[in-house]
């Protein structure tokens, strides 16, 4: 039997997911008992001022960091909007997940040049260190 579906609960949760102070903004699985709430994920992120966009549509520069969301398969994936520097004259705009993989990547990188969707907020942008993009 599948959980009751208050939606004060569910709207609770994804706010919490969203404004990562509570609860650690990183792969959620979009379920509710058996329900796929994918959608009202998108619909709590709209309301929350995360829009869909691209990484190459994601206005961020060098030495900054967009917070953003990368839906797949049912399940939510947090990470940045960032430039990677591998030189003083080599960058890379990617979306990084904050999961990481067995190697210690990004679980999900998603380059400038892939079209696939995600849902970012520029205007929670901040500063990070260009020189240390693990360190988030």
């Amino acid at each position: 039997m599948a959980p009751a579906d208050p939606k004060g609960d569910l709207h609770a949760v994804f706010a919490e997911i969203i404004a990562g102070k509570t609860v650690k903004r990183s792969v959620h699985e979009l379920r509710w008992g058996t329900r796929d709430v994918t959608l009202e994920f998108v619909n709590a992120l709209e309301t929350s001022g995360y829009r869909a966009a691209t990484v190459a549509k994601t206005p961020v520069l060098p030495g900054e960091r967009v917070p953003a969301f990368y839906i797949e398969g049912g399940t939510a994936y947090f990470g940045w909007v960032f430039w990677e520097k591998f030189s003083t004259l080599r960058l890379r705009k990617l979306f990084g997940s904050v999961a990481r993989n067995g190697k210690g990547d990004w679980k999900v990188q998603i380059p400038e040049k892939r079209g696939s969707v995600l849902y970012a907020n520029p205007s929670e942008k901040g500063e990070m260190d260009i020189d240390n993009p693990s360190g988030f």
